[in-house]
């Protein structure tokens, strides 16, 4: 997984839910008030992503901001996820 990818998706669905990571390395929205579980199976962790990237004013900020990015990949290491930082833009 890449974290530049999951700011990319965190800036898209701002404002329409929180995001999963799961195990497999897919991402997907869930309501705020998300259980915490879905068939059984629970997600190595939620972001929410308003509390996230909503400081930046453009996603390039956020997609730069190195605070921003060693949280993401602190986060999701601490999990036990895969997480790589993309070259920057």
């Amino acid at each position: 997984m890449i974290t530049q990818d999951i700011i990319r998706k965190l800036w898209d669905e701002a404002g329409y839910g929180n995001l999963a990571i799961w195990a497999d390395d897919t991402i997907t929205v869930v309501p705020p008030d998300y259980g915490g579980a879905t068939a059984g199976k629970k997600p190595l962790v939620i972001l929410k992503p308003i509390a996230l990237v909503n400081q930046f004013e453009l996603l390039d900020y956020a997609l730069n901001d190195e605070e921003l990015l060693i949280k993401i990949e602190t986060t999701v290491r601490a999990v036990g996820g895969q997480v790589t930082r993309g070259p920057r833009s």
